[in-house]
């Protein structure tokens, strides 16, 4: 039976969870390695009939912290009933706003709904309060100064089309990240479907490893640069998934021989 920090659930619940098979899949790493993460108490993981199983945003957002790339493999079927959402497209549609205020999470997190694209409808103070609760179950920084609000809980909003926004802070402010170092940069996924959330999600962390856009972060680039990153690096990652895309086929072809 594993340990750490995997929590026992109901089987009923679990039924849209990763196994360690795949997940090893989406981090590109063994599955000894997955079982190691587990009994050392690494990874994020519930228990069902003894064996662990990892939620899609939950292993994310880890990999996203700890710096780890990922396979898009399992997010790159399209969204349900829509096509598969682009990073540099939601952020196109969601901008990127220098010199946000705030000198602590709630006043932060006020401002950037305040700059987010939404309709005369939607409700700016309880998407706040999602915000917020969120927060309280654990901090949205995964270091090196970025925050991703709200990535274990999906902001799903039926009818938009996704929207990233990107926001500089005016100064760093304290957000208990997992390097215990201020926050500066703060991203916010709006979702018309948990998988197009996810899919946004798988996107951004695998971009942020890349070097020419996370340059163009740290140095406060506009939204026509950030933007033109973000189009560049995915490219890069279509490439590299068709590339790894073809090897998989003729290993399958050989040994099928």
């Amino acid at each position: 039976m594993w340990h750490g920090t995997c929590l026992t659930e109901p089987e009923a619940r679990s039924r849209m969870k990763l196994n360690v098979r795949q997940a090893a899949r989406l981090l590109s790493v063994s599955e000894s390695e997955m079982y190691r993460w587990v009994e050392s108490g690494e990874i994020p993981c519930v228990m069902v009939k003894n064996q662990p199983l990892f939620g899609r945003a939950e292993l994310l957002e880890w990999a996203t912290a700890k710096r780890l790339s990922i396979s898009l493999e399992l997010f790159e079927n399209g969204d349900e009933g829509g096509a598969r959402l682009r990073l540099a497209d939601v952020l196109e549609r969601g901008g990127v706003h220098h010199d946000v205020p705030g000198n602590d999470r709630a006043s932060v997190l006020r401002a950037i709904v305040e700059r987010l694209p939404l309709g005369e409808d939607d409700d700016r103070d309880l998407l706040l309060q999602i915000l917020l609760a969120r927060e309280s179950t654990g901090s949205s920084g995964i270091g090196e100064g970025i925050a991703i609000p709200h990535v274990r809980s999906p902001l799903v909003f039926p009818g938009t089309a996704g929207v990233a926004t990107l926001c500089y802070l005016a100064s760093p402010v304290p957000f208990d990240a997992i390097d215990g170092k201020p926050v500066h940069t703060v991203f916010t996924l709006l979702s018309p479907t948990i998988r197009g959330h996810l899919q946004l999600l798988a996107r951004l962390s695998a971009t942020l490893l890349d070097d020419g856009f996370k340059a163009a972060v740290q140095r406060r680039a506009g939204r026509d640069e950030i933007v033109a990153e973000a189009r560049r690096a995915e490219a890069a990652l279509a490439h590299k998934h068709e590339a790894q895309g073809r090897v998989a086929r003729s290993r399958s072809e050989s040994d099928g021989e």
